[in-house]
């Protein structure tokens, strides 16, 4: 499984990659965290506001922080 983090690295970006990895562990899934900076990138997803969530190539939020628990329903 691989999840991406949209963003430019700033606090709130942080704390849903943090939350993103505890909610695969809680779910004993084999996660790789990769952080997208790239704007295009980050465009290409259609994302206008950071942080974004991205597992396996599918956009999951995008403008928030979701908890480990939200994100171990989407997972």
């Amino acid at each position: 499984m691989i999840i991406k983090i949209l963003g430019s690295g700033c606090k709130k970006c942080v704390a849903l990659g943090d939350n993103a990895k505890s909610a695969a562990e809680a779910a004993g899934k084999d996660a790789q965290i990769v952080k997208v900076t790239d704007p295009a990138e980050i465009a290409a997803f259609g994302v206008m506001s950071t942080p974004g969530l991205v597992v396996d190539g599918k956009l999951l939020s995008a403008g928030r922080v979701l908890t480990a628990e939200q994100i171990g329903l989407l997972l």
